[in-house]
């Protein structure tokens, strides 16, 4: 990363978004500790459940309910 006209704080965000979008710290994470595979399905489950409940809500709010 190349950071231009001493912008230090643009280059940095640019840096982070492309790490997030490349899933590089959150592989990271994930190879710190192992996880059984029946824990990783059931955290998937809650996080879709988590995910459709969400936009529940949403739908919810924007009906008027």
């Amino acid at each position: 990363m190349e950071v231009r006209n001493g912008d230090f704080t643009g280059a940095l965000r640019r840096f982070k978004k492309k790490v997030a979008l490349e899933g590089v710290l959150q592989e990271y994470r994930d190879k710190q500790e192992y996880t059984k595979p029946s824990l990783k399905r059931k955290k998937a489950k809650a996080a879709g459940r988590a995910r459709h409940l969400k936009t529940l809500r949403e739908r919810n709010k924007e009906l008027g309910f």
